[in-house]
């Protein structure tokens, strides 16, 4: 039976992984100091480990387990914290995953899926929607520190021939998303609509978005485990959506009266991300399968339950 290693599987994206691989006959390991993963998440057929990935005790976790896979999402995803704290962002970001690394080859991994980010590696766009060819210019800590993970998984092939994939996501919404941090915009007006509360749009709420939902992102990392390309390579919809447009939509499923109010706008926040998935289809077989309508439909439902 194939091992996966998740690290981050008690979190939102990485527990819909685990449930993925666990249904398609792997057996699975989680790595998750529960930071923000909640274990009600967790999948009860996978052995858990509750630790930092910057814990040199990660070792034993790889020795016991000897993975096949390691699959990465395991992060510092606040962009707001990784300006107010760099050194922080690069410890988790930067040094939690050459731990992971070095393990990987130690214990014999054959393959490493790393979470990146297809709108912070990119900063402010030139081409609308943005191929993987785009210039590299992170306007934050956060987007340096994943771009970094992607020149070290390069290096770590090259040197160790350890496969790899960097799967730069757009904006992932759905099930199980955090509706009490910073990100999250989908998660966070749900909630609020739903509690009868009124959300505030940051700015003008034209700065667009791309927005995938959570179990095509589940199918990236299920065709990415069995394919064999390295590098990295767009997971989003290439379509922008514009904040009004998202929240009038939320509107409308949840049956809200609430009305749209702005409140001003966040320093440093990109105007338009939308990423170009062609090479995805190209590479991985895989391209996006679930409207926003939908995606946004069965969000709703999750937070009404």
């Amino acid at each position: 039976m194939p091992k996966a290693l998740v690290t981050g599987g008690a979190g939102f994206i990485a527990s819909h992984i685990v449930d993925r691989y666990i249904s398609e006959g792997y057996d699975v390991a989680v790595i998750d100091d529960l930071s923000s993963g909640k274990i009600g998440n967790l999948n009860p057929k996978a052995s858990f480990h509750k630790i930092d990935i910057r814990d040199k005790g990660i070792s034993a976790v790889f020795e016991k387990e000897r993975p096949d896979i390691v699959n990465h999402h395991a992060a510092q995803m606040d962009v707001r914290r990784s300006v107010a704290d760099p050194a922080f962002d690069a410890e988790v970001n930067i040094l939690g995953m050459l731990n992971l690394l070095e393990n990987s080859i130690k214990f014999g991994a054959k393959k490493f899926i790393f979470a990146s980010s297809g709108g912070a590696v990119y900063g402010e766009q030139d081409t609308f929607p943005a191929p993987e060819s785009h210039p590299t210019n992170p306007l934050s800590p956060y987007g340096i520190s994943k771009l970094a993970g992607e020149k070290y998984l390069f290096y770590y092939k090259e040197t160790y021939g350890l496969d790899y994939v960097a799967l730069r996501y757009a904006n992932v919404y759905g099930p199980r998303q955090n509706p009490h941090g910073e990100a999250g915009v989908v998660a966070i007006f749900t909630t609020r609509l739903l509690k009868g509360e009124q959300p505030v749009i940051n700015g003008d709420g034209k700065q667009t978005r791309d927005y995938v939902y959570v179990k095509d992102v589940v199918e990236a990392n299920w065709q990415a485990t069995g394919r064999n390309f390295h590098g990295p390579v767009n997971i989003g919809t290439g379509i922008e959506t514009d904040v009004n447009e998202l929240f009038s939509e939320l509107v409308k499923l949840t049956e809200s009266k609430a009305e749209e109010v702005h409140g001003p706008a966040k320093a440093g926040e990109q105007k338009r991300s939308v990423i170009d998935n062609r090479k995805a289809g190209e590479v991985l077989g895989w391209k996006p399968k679930i409207s926003l309508e939908e995606g946004l439909r069965e969000t709703v439902q999750f937070f009404t339950t």
